[in-house]
């Protein structure tokens, strides 16, 4: 992070600000989203039985072969599923991973949009990071599961507020930033940095690197998805200008 040479007042305030942030101080909505996908991966961990278990992932997962089934003869399950799925994980490990992202990514977002805003940019953000993922899939059996497609739109619409033109991030003021436009975004090197490290990273996932078992345990389609729909489309949500 760059530091100015001799800091004006406010300049002094503002860092003294920043060092006494608290370490773990979430918005309540993002707290309550957190603890209901650890309440439902517990559920399904604990209580109930893998039959149960088998019938709500038939219901809930998103599986990119219902779409080449005549819909009538499926109910409404193809019209929920690509949403629901992204309040299930695979495991506990798949699970923790999404929270530590959510609370480095989500809470600026939240803090930002507010709770009505974020309902719809959940369930949209979800929609798109499996419609990428089913371009890809078209047809296959292939369960997928898990919040990765919602915390990737989270980084993708980070990308265009948490970083200030010196590259200077704060955990608790990020979401007072101004809004950089596509061009502005463009042109700033934190976010090029960001952004390249993250595709990059999503690449060689794809090519079977950087995960246990191999890319097909991973729907690296559906990350990118997720981030462009939020990087691209952010400014639908944003109630700053």
């Amino acid at each position: 992070m760059e530091r100015d040479q001799a800091a004006t007042p406010t300049d002094a305030e503002n860092e003294g600000d920043r060092s006494r942030e608290p370490a773990f101080n979430l918005p309540a909505g993002l707290t309550g989203i957190l603890l209901l996908l650890i309440g439902v991966h517990a559920l399904r961990t604990y209580l109930l039985s893998a039959a149960a278990d088998q019938e709500l992932i038939l219901n809930f997962a998103f599986l990119p072969v219902r779409y080449t089934l005549p819909l009538s003869e499926q109910g409404l399950v193809w019209l929920w599923t690509p949403v629901t799925y992204s309040f299930l994980h695979g495991s506990w490990d798949h699970l923790i991973f999404n929270i530590f992202w959510m609370v480095a990514f989500g809470a600026p977002v939240v803090r930002r949009i507010g709770m009505a805003r974020l309902a719809v940019f959940w369930c949209l953000s979800a929609a798109a990071a499996v419609a990428l993922h089913t371009a890809f899939h078209w047809g296959e059996i292939v369960v997928v599961v898990g919040a990765s497609g919602v915390v990737s739109g989270f980084m993708g619409a980070a990308a265009r507020f948490v970083f200030s033109p010196s590259g200077r991030i704060s955990r608790q003021f990020a979401h007072l930033n101004r809004r950089l436009s596509l061009t502005e975004t463009l042109a700033n090197r934190s976010v090029l940095v960001f952004t390249g490290i993250w595709f990059l990273t999503n690449f060689l996932v794809g090519l079977g690197m950087f995960s246990v078992g191999g890319a097909g345990t991973v729907a690296w389609e559906a990350h990118i998805g997720g981030f462009l729909f939020g990087f691209l489309l952010f400014g639908l949500f944003d109630p700053r200008d």
